[in-house]
């Protein structure tokens, strides 16, 4: 099996493709929508942070929270499109992977990988294609990898 599974994501959305080899293009297998993603802190209904009293002395302060609600967001998406990747690696649908998104969003989703799926990951891009259509992608990723 040569088949490479290329993610393209970002914060709001993600497209699965596939590639079984070099001049073969790139068959898209799923379109997830994020549309969380879109949104700003101020959008999700959080709270400010609580208030606190200071175990000695007369001083009040914010308790902070460790996670923005965006991060929270970010961070569970990435979790989402991880046991999709992990799914599809028990199912050996894909010998190799490879990751393309924003910097930022890059980051997370990585961190959300098991060890197993890292292993498989042949090529990583820097690059938000969220807004390419889909028969663009691979024009758009042709310096990068072989498609």
């Amino acid at each position: 099996m040569n088949t490479n599974w290329i993610l393209v994501a970002n914060r709001s959305g993600a497209r699965l493709f596939e590639n079984t080899g070099p001049g073969k293009g790139l068959t898209l297998l799923r379109d997830i929508a994020h549309a969380e993603g879109h949104l700003k802190n101020q959008d999700f209904n959080a709270d400010k942070p609580g208030r606190s009293f200071d175990s000695v002395g007369e001083g009040r302060h914010a308790t902070g929270k460790s996670q923005s609600p965006t991060e929270h967001e970010t961070r569970k998406f990435g979790k989402e499109l991880a046991a999709m990747l992990n799914e599809g690696r028990t199912a050996n649908a894909y010998s190799t992977l490879t990751l393309v998104a924003e910097a930022g969003f890059l980051g997370v989703l990585k961190g959300e990988l098991d060890d197993q799926v890292s292993k498989l990951v042949s090529q990583t891009v820097e690059k938000d294609l969220a807004k390419v259509a889909d028969g663009n992608i691979a024009d758009s990723l042709a310096s990068a990898i072989k498609i």
